[in-house]
């Protein structure tokens, strides 16, 4: 049976450019990566696990309400782009105060999250693993180009950001997430794991 033909529309094209404009000063933690990078990865891995044009253009603006303007945003997003998106968009946010955010300690949230993805939307944790996939290989080449202390950007310690992408994948497991995300996603986890390991022995 041949796979569904996603067509892309100037929705899509419209997505893409509201994404750049709102995360125009932003970049990956750590680097000079424009964030946009990273938001066009996500949309692709979700088009590759076999997501339709609004899924994608959710993977374009997941971190849309996380990061430029909370509640607000969001409803900026269901204006422009459908409810769906936004619900979605809204599903993958593990905070809706950028602020706020910054002040809670790195593995309580992260913990709600988990527990929120848990009950997740098909759609939801499609889109939330397509993330969590592209993080996690910027990890692993962060690490082999900076070595683990790299980790170090991030809030939580390095055996909590593994933990925490182990989850992620425990739950793509548990849901029968596309193995287009599963498989990169454990092959990420695995090389930080042993990245780690390799670390502590030296």
């Amino acid at each position: 049976m041949a796979d569904k033909v996603i067509v892309l529309t100037d929705r899509f094209i419209r997505a893409t450019d509201y994404a750049v404009a709102i995360h125009a000063v932003q970049f990956r933690k750590g680097t000079s990566v424009p964030y946009v990078a990273h938001l066009l990865g996500v949309a692709s891995l979700v088009l590759e696990a076999g997501g339709d044009e609004d899924l994608a253009i959710a993977g374009l603006l997941h971190d849309a309400v996380e990061d430029c303007g909370g509640l607000p945003r969001l409803e900026d997003v269901r204006q422009r782009f459908g409810p769906r998106v936004a619900e979605v968009v809204l599903g993958c946010s593990d905070a809706t105060d950028s602020e706020a955010k910054k002040d809670q300690d790195y593995w309580e949230r992260k913990q709600n999250y988990l527990d929120h993805l848990r009950l997740a939307t098909a759609d939801t944790l499609l889109v939330s693993l397509a993330d969590k996939v592209h993080n996690a290989r910027s990890i692993v080449t962060d690490i082999e180009r900076h070595g683990v202390e790299v980790l170090t950007k991030f809030n939580g310690t390095p055996d909590q950001v593994l933990q925490y992408y182990v989850a992620c994948l425990e739950i793509g497991l548990d849901a029968n997430a596309p193995g287009a995300l599963t498989t990169p996603l454990a092959n990420s986890v695995n090389d930080i794991s042993r990245s780690l390991r390799a670390g502590t022995d030296s």
